[in-house]
């Protein structure tokens, strides 16, 4: 009589990768974070590239590149030491916050990773809905919300390595890749003009293109809090730098253009209230463009709940990944049910969310990569990452809040007279440029001890 048994999952928890597991080719990483770089949620950031800034196709495509450019390498910066140390991105911070240090970034990651998870459950939700024509009613919604969950707790339980290999280089990234060469030979078709500005812009000059850089860079740079949990598995640190960025490059590029291009053609077809989707509907896709989002949001989803369980362990090391994933889906489907009775959709409290984990963790970025490349030059000792690391670095906490302070200010207009230049690069270059100079002051003052010490017992 044959006998069935349930395998343990396998998982990797905060200790650095072995070489064994570390496989990942850059073509490996072009997949994932190619496909991690696209969603509904750029499609609708470009298309503010019309509608807020006035700028055209052309000028959307130019923005959109150059700001991907700089956006992408940003975020294999951020990865770098990560994946050279193999270990999870909350565990690199440990070198430049401190153990102690490193739980403060820990935890608003977890709370905004389970913010997009619920977000993430909510789009394809309402996706299912659409597709089934509410087969099951008004709850229609909300009864996916956990069947999405349990496909996105299932691939987050298989682990980066069979979600990337099996998942999305087998089947998902070619339909995301077919559904966005369709849209775009469409639009091509209905004659599209890349030279039409058909918005006014809110700002004027120069202003305009500063700020839509702004807006593209951004989105790259919100996914550094996750990066090295993924690219810890990548073969080199030279694969890591180099899928990451051509992959999220491409991507976001792409998909910012599209937008643009989206809101231009739907000004021309439909009433000004009217979303990209159903400029998208005009297109004659049929349902495609709801596949595309049940099969692109729940690789998304699948990096925030897997990302929540790996950084919680950053906190309780010796706890199993399973439950922390369990418990990250549970609160997630939770939070997605909350959304569906209050009828959240896109903005509201959400975008005051996430304008607030922005301006957390941009001059955060800004400090690991002048940590990195300025001053430590990639030279971590791997005791670091480990038990022995130091409590807390106070060169950091003391460049990155006046980083918080500076993004707010600009982004709220706290600032008289601060130029219309975006609020990311500011605080990323004042934070990156205070830890230098604090970064300085401490060398100097433990050599001074030292010397002290050393006077003693001469």
């Amino acid at each position: 009589m044959a006998r069935w048994t349930v395998r343990r999952p396998p998982e990797w928890g905060v200790e650095p990768v072995p070489d064994r597991l570390r496989v990942l080719r850059a073509f490996d990483v072009f997949v994932l974070w190619s496909s991690l770089g696209v969603g509904l949620l750029v499609l609708a950031a470009g298309t503010l590239l019309v509608l807020a800034f006035g700028l055209t196709v052309w000028e959307s495509l130019a923005v959109s590149l150059v700001g991907s450019v700089i956006g992408s390498l940003m975020l294999a910066g951020a990865a770098h030491h990560g994946s050279t140390a193999g270990v999870p991105t909350m565990v690199s911070l440990r070198p430049v916050l401190g153990r102690a240090g490193s739980y403060v970034p820990t935890a608003l990651n977890v709370l905004q990773l389970l913010g997009w998870a619920a977000f993430e459950l909510l789009v394809m939700g309402y996706a299912a809905a659409v597709i089934t024509k509410d087969a099951l009613g008004p709850w229609t919604a909300a009864i996916f919300v956990p069947v999405f969950g349990a496909v996105v707790a299932a691939l987050a339980l298989v682990g980066p390595l069979a979600v990337v290999r099996q998942w999305l280089e087998k089947f998902a990234i070619w339909l995301v890749y077919a559904s966005t060469a369709a849209i775009a030979i469409l639009l091509v078709l209905h004659g599209v003009d890349p030279s039409s500005r058909p918005a006014a812009p809110a700002f004027s000059g120069t202003a305009s293109y500063l700020l839509a850089l702004d807006l593209v860079i951004v989105m790259p740079v919100s996914w550094w809090p996750l990066i090295s949990d993924y690219n810890r598995f990548a073969r080199a640190s030279r694969d890591s730098a180099l899928g990451t960025t051509v992959g999220y490059t491409i991507a976001n590029t792409v998909f910012y253009v599209l937008g643009a291009a989206l809101v231009v053609f739907g000004l021309a077809q439909l009433p000004p209230q009217e979303s990209f989707l159903a400029a998208i509907g005009l297109l004659g896709l049929g349902g495609l463009p709801l596949l595309f989002i049940l099969v692109d949001e729940t690789d998304n989803a699948f990096a925030n709940v897997y990302s929540t369980a790996v950084s919680l362990q950053n906190l309780a090391p010796r706890r199993r990944q399973l439950w922390f994933i369990v418990a990250a889906t549970v609160l997630a489907g939770a939070g997605a049910w909350a959304l569906l009775a209050r009828g959240e959709t896109i903005g509201g409290g959400y975008e005051t969310f996430l304008l607030l984990i922005g301006g957390l963790f941009v001059p955060l970025l800004g400090i690991v990569i002048a940590d990195s490349f300025l001053i430590r030059r990639g030279r971590y000792r791997p005791e670091e990452f480990a038990d022995r690391a130091p409590g807390l670095r106070w060169p950091a906490f003391a460049s990155w809040v006046p980083g918080i302070l500076l993004y707010f200010g600009v982004a709220y207009g706290w600032i008289p007279g601060f130029p219309p230049v975006g609020a990311t690069l500011p605080s990323f270059l004042v934070a990156a440029g205070l830890h230098v100079g604090f970064a300085r002051i401490e060398s100097v003052l433990a050599s001074n001890r030292r010397a002290v010490a050393g006077g003693r017992h001469g």
